[in-house]
């Protein structure tokens, strides 16, 4: 988990809750910085949480600037969301959103193997629509797969007040 945080009463440190949001959002946001330009880019994803580890699976085209730019720094950024519903109030400052939320920093690898992609998008699969999916070589010899081992990450979830 990410130090730092300045909401505490918003933290959720519960891991199974964490999973929950994962397995709810569907979309994560990648932050990459392009030379001295931030670039980030919302993806599908998959994931795994094994020995207190959590790792993202995305897969793209072969080639791409997300690509150039992950080989010239692998160092991303991540924010994921779930659970976004707007609330009103008496006075505009209590107006908000409720949401649940994780993110977090890591480093990406570019997986060009088909067995490492077939592996991978069976775990993206599985996140994605909860069923099992097998793939061969040639479904998975137009993708590349991108995998983000995460070094740090925090979650959050902002409740929609009782009387909103």
């Amino acid at each position: 988990m990410t130090p730092g945080l300045t909401r505490r009463e918003r933290e959720v440190t519960d891991i199974q809750e964490i999973l929950k949001i994962l397995d709810k959002s569907k979309i994560i946001h990648i932050g990459l910085v392009d030379g001295d330009e931030p670039y980030v880019v919302p993806m599908n994803y998959g994931y795994t949480y094994e020995n207190e580890r959590l790792t993202f699976y995305l897969h793209c085209a072969t080639e791409g600037k997300k690509l150039d730019v992950i080989r010239k720094n692998p160092k991303v950024f991540f924010s994921i969301e779930s659970d976004i519903e707007p609330f009103s109030g008496q006075v505009a400052c209590q107006y908000g959103t409720a949401y649940s939320s994780v993110m977090g920093k890591g480093i990406a690898y570019i997986h060009e193997e088909a067995e490492d992609k077939m592996n991978f998008l069976s775990l993206f699969m599985k996140t994605q629509t909860g069923l099992d999916f097998e793939f061969n070589e040639r479904l998975v010899s137009a993708v590349t797969l991108i995998k983000i081992d995460v070094t740090e990450f925090t979650a959050k979830h902002r409740p929609k007040p009782i009387n909103a």
